[in-house]
């Protein structure tokens, strides 16, 4: 059911990652409040009828969902897109890209140290988990800013995680690509609020999703954090979805440079009795 719309029908957002968890909760949430979605995701055929039933749940709403099967991380592709939506806008000047969500989940889950060396990490897995999952962002709104697709009242948004400030088995990667993500958000939060964007960091809690399932005993790590978790459950993607669309609200302009929690209070417990 669509809610009351909260967006202006020249608002667009542009999901990062827009075929399942964070991102694709994201943009049907933001749909039901009027915003139009650019999809940015890499799917096979395989899972292609996931993504169509993410578009149809928008366009279900009556927003538009323009999709874009590509490597993100691809700065070619990247600026294809980019030019894409600029073309698109400029038959309507009023139209803008209000939010950009970087929820990417591309990255090599192996040890930095191992007794054999090929089950060790490698230079070129550490630099692309850091290029997709962290470093990506920066040029994603370079290319908004230069080509003028966002403006004042835009929202920038980055997913990171408890493992930027903690350490999991496997994740040493992911894990600096987490707190890289972070200090990218603090400098551009520096640099463009005085163009009005804000941008934040949202650490979700533990969340059962692709990208979850594919670190190893990721079923001690559900076990671990719903028996920490004050709610005593796990965090949704609808859940990130709902604290997304309220810091977009225009009303939100105050609220950046920040590491925001959507985990229902679990990141503050360490140990359960």
């Amino acid at each position: 059911m669509k809610a009351e719309p909260r967006f202006k029908p020249t608002d667009w957002a542009l999901i990062l990652g827009a075929s399942s968890g964070f991102g694709g909760a994201t943009a049907v949430e933001l749909a039901k409040h009027g915003m139009n979605i650019f999809g940015v995701h890499l799917d096979r055929q395989a899972t292609m009828p996931a993504v169509q039933h993410i578009i149809r749940e928008i366009k279900h709403t009556g927003a538009e969902a323009i999709f874009y099967n590509i490597n993100a991380a691809d700065a070619i592709k990247r600026d294809e897109a980019l030019d894409d939506i600029q073309e698109r806008f400029s038959k309507d000047s009023s139209q803008t890209v209000k939010v950009l969500l970087h929820s990417l989940a591309f990255g090599t889950l192996k040890p930095f140290i191992a007794q054999k060396p090929e089950e060790m990490i490698t230079q070129a897995q550490v630099e692309m988990t850091l290029d997709v999952m962290a470093h990506s962002l920066v040029y994603w709104v370079q290319g908004l800013v230069t080509r003028k697709l966002m403006k004042k009242g835009g929202r920038v948004f980055g997913m990171t995680s408890s493992g930027g400030h903690t350490v999991i088995p496997y994740y040493g990667a992911v894990s600096a690509a987490k707190s890289t993500l972070e200090s990218h958000i603090r400098q551009l939060a520096m640099e463009l609020g005085a163009m009005g964007i804000t941008c934040n960091a949202i650490l979700a809690g533990v969340t059962d999703t692709p990208a979850l399932r594919k670190i190893p005993k990721s079923d001690k790590m559900v076990e671990v954090a719903r028996a920490k978790n004050p709610f005593n459950r796990l965090t949704t993607p609808e859940d990130v979805a709902k604290a997304i669309a309220l810091l977009a609200d225009e009303n939100a302009y105050w609220i950046s440079g920040n590491v925001i929690g959507v985990d229902g209070g679990e990141d503050i417990v360490s140990y359960v009795g």
